[in-house]
């Protein structure tokens, strides 16, 4: 493998299918796509400063490095990379990529970032942006924290640890997530996902969780959270809290600490297909 050292690259394409390269300490400047089609390359303490700059790459490793603001669209169409510990500035970054690992990174504008990739790690990441991980699949995350709406909007296979997600409308139109020890804040939570599963979670969401079938909540806690579950199927919901209100399960069981209100005036659904229940000290709680 060769190396190259302390290099100032600029012009367009400056080490088009570059190959089997130790890149240190050097820095990318102007110049669109400067390591597009490359292929087993490794990058420590690298700059990139351009836009386009892994494009159809195979088998990169970035360790130590910086993507400042205008690197972005930087790495779409590539197979087989890992970050670490770097700093990612620029947004759109990941776009139908796959067998992507990403740890101790910081996305500090990930606006429409891993858009239609597959095979994704995230580990000790934090992230601020729209539309992050829109129509991905297989993902595994654990230690993440996001401040950005519409997070994993369409996403498939996804299981999440230890995460806290400040994100409305998030988990949209998903199948087959399960959520672990995470908080999650923001507005209409879930809506039109299905097989969906929270396992000791805490959550806050106006108008949360409807709209779903096969949801499944265990021992979460759910802070002022209204009219949950309205039109959702198969629900299965242990809840260790109090509910605001419930309105208009279709199927499945809850149970809560207490429920401020259960609301179900749509003569075409059968009350019976739904059991809810409270635990006795909360009997100040009342349905109507």
């Amino acid at each position: 493998m060769k190396t190259l050292n302390q290099a100032f690259l600029t012009g367009e394409r400056a080490l088009f299918k570059a190959h089997d390269l130790q890149i240190n300490n050097s820095t990318f400047a102007d110049g669109e796509s400067p390591l597009k089609e490359s292929r087993n390359v490794n990058l420590k303490q690298a700059i990139f400063k351009w836009k386009y700059p892994l494009w159809y790459s195979n088998h990169v490793n970035v360790e130590n490095s910086i993507f400042e603001e205008m690197s972005r669209s930087g790495i779409w169409y590539t197979n087989d990379i890992a970050i670490s510990n770097s700093t990612l500035q620029a947004p759109k970054l990941f776009r139908r990529a796959s067998q992507i690992a990403l740890n101790h990174v910081h996305f500090s504008h990930a606006e429409e970032t891993l858009w239609n990739c597959t095979d994704i790690n995230i580990h000790d990441v934090q992230a601020a942006g729209d539309y992050f991980g829109m129509n991905s699949q297989n993902i595994k995350i654990d230690g993440f924290n996001l401040v950005g709406n519409y997070a994993f909007d369409g996403a498939k296979n996804v299981e999440i640890h230890n995460a806290t997600l400040m994100t409305k409308d998030a988990l949209w139109n998903c199948e087959n997530v399960t959520v672990y020890d995470s908080q999650i804040i923001g507005e209409y939570l879930g809506w039109n996902s299905k097989n969906i599963r929270f396992v000791n979670c805490t959550i806050e969401s106006d108008q949360g969780l409807c709209y779903m079938d096969n949801v499944t909540l265990e021992h979460c806690t759910l802070l002022n959270t209204d009219l949950a579950f309205e039109y959702c199927s198969h629900v299965d919901a242990d809840v260790v809290s109090t509910i605001d209100s419930v309105k208009n399960p279709i199927s499945g069981k809850i149970h809560a600490k207490g429920i401020g209100k259960i609301i179900m005036d749509d003569p075409e659904i059968d009350p019976s297909k739904i059991v809810i229940s409270v635990d006795q000290e909360s009997r100040d709680y009342h349905a109507v």
